[in-house]
């Protein structure tokens, strides 16, 4: 069994015009979701063995706060150039590199990239991903190559407005 946890940076703030895209942070809702939903994913039992991020300052952010809650080591997270505004192709490639001894992987990635990698991963089942929304795919796989083919187990869908 393989899991793959994908999670949209939470929401970024576009106050200076000047920053790029890239180092766009979070705004004040981004800063109170990303905990939130870090907490969400520790009562629920979530413990990604490894945590991989876009560069852009959104999603390293994001990344950073919910490892803390689930009490993964903040500077294990790899950042990795190909997810920054990936489409969903560039992300399923990352995906089917893992090493197949790892169980449970949380991609920290950007729309509409990861909503059309979630969409195509579920079925059809999770078409959106709101900012700071995380889609879980429980695949019945022994490796990551053949995630593609893979009919999902479970799918577990959570984002900060919806009812906990």
């Amino acid at each position: 069994m393989k899991i793959l946890l994908l999670v949209r940076h939470a929401k970024s703030s576009w106050d200076d015009p000047a920053a790029s895209d890239r180092q766009r942070p979070l705004n004040r809702r981004g800063m109170h979701d990303a905990p939130i939903m870090g907490r969400r994913l520790a009562e629920r039992g979530w413990r990604p063995e490894l945590m991989l991020s876009s560069p852009a300052t959104r999603a390293i952010t994001t990344a950073r706060i919910i490892a803390e809650q689930v009490g993964y080591p903040v500077n294990d997270i790899i950042v990795l150039e190909q997810l920054y505004a990936a489409p969903a192709d560039e992300l399923l490639k990352v995906v089917r590199g893992l090493d197949d001894g790892l169980q449970e992987v949380m991609v920290f990635a950007h729309n509409p990239g990861l909503s059309d990698l979630a969409d195509m991963l579920t079925d059809g089942a999770v078409k959106q991903m709101p900012t700071c929304g995380v889609v879980a795919v429980r695949l019945d796989i022994k490796k990551w190559a053949n995630i593609a083919n893979a009919k999902p187990v479970r799918i577990d869908f959570d984002y900060p407005k919806a009812k906990a």
